[in-house]
């Protein structure tokens, strides 16, 4: 299975991406922002946490009118995987690839722990690997974290079973409790907290692991 990981300027998560992709059994691939295709035979893309182009304007929307945003949309709509992480999920919802949008925190300010998460779908190759209503320990680190969408997405998502993780303490004031979301496909997932940092024990916990190792394992029945 073979993963490409973008890099853009201010990406900070990249590394940890990359490293969780490899541990669960991935060749991975990095690619520069500035590239205009994804290598060949790419299964999934990894947009990582971070400050993409420090934020500017809306967090996430340089980056999604990247030159590499196009080969990952194209990827997208071919039924391709993506996974997008903290300011990866917000570059997913600039690119038009998942509904919503990521606003500042509720109290306006920068969180930086471990949260607890529930896990409300296993209908996914990202989720399958936990059991339904789960609840796991992921870290997060984000400023606009909190998720709004109008009242038709919101209706259109839960009766689609398209939420994935929900905060079992809502940090950021987010919709509905939203950490996570899917594609109408299911194979693009979008979250704010970092199951990247979740993947050794001796980096505090091991519960991010199931996401990479499921998905690795969905990719290998294809």
């Amino acid at each position: 299975m073979k993963a490409a990981v973008i890099t853009f300027p201010g990406s900070n998560c990249d590394c940890d991406l990359a490293v969780a992709f490899e541990a669960a059994g991935a060749e991975v691939t990095r690619v520069w922002h500035k590239d205009a295709a994804l290598p060949q035979g790419t299964d999934v893309v990894g947009i990582p946490g971070g400050f993409s182009f420090g934020d500017y304007l809306r967090c996430g929307a340089i980056a999604a009118r990247s030159p590499i945003a196009n080969a990952v949309r194209s990827h997208a709509e071919r039924g391709g995987y993506v996974l997008g992480v903290c300011n990866g999920f917000q570059v997913l919802v600039e690119s038009g690839l998942l509904p919503g949008v990521l606003m500042r925190n509720a109290g306006l300010r920068f969180l930086c722990k471990s949260v607890t998460l529930e896990v409300a779908t296993t209908d996914s190759a990202f989720t399958r690997g936990y059991a339904p209503g789960q609840r796991i320990a992921i870290p997060i680190a984000h400023h606009d974290g909190n998720y709004q969408a109008d009242a038709e997405t919101l209706t259109q998502l839960h009766a689609e079973d398209r939420v994935a993780f929900r905060y079992a303490q809502n940090p950021n004031g987010s919709m509905g409790d939203i950490a996570g979301i899917l594609s109408a496909n299911r194979r693009v997932l979008g979250m704010m907290p970092h199951p990247e940092r979740a993947i050794s024990a001796q980096h505090g916990g091991t519960d991010g692991v199931a996401l990479f190792e499921g998905l690795m394992g969905a990719l290998a029945l294809t």
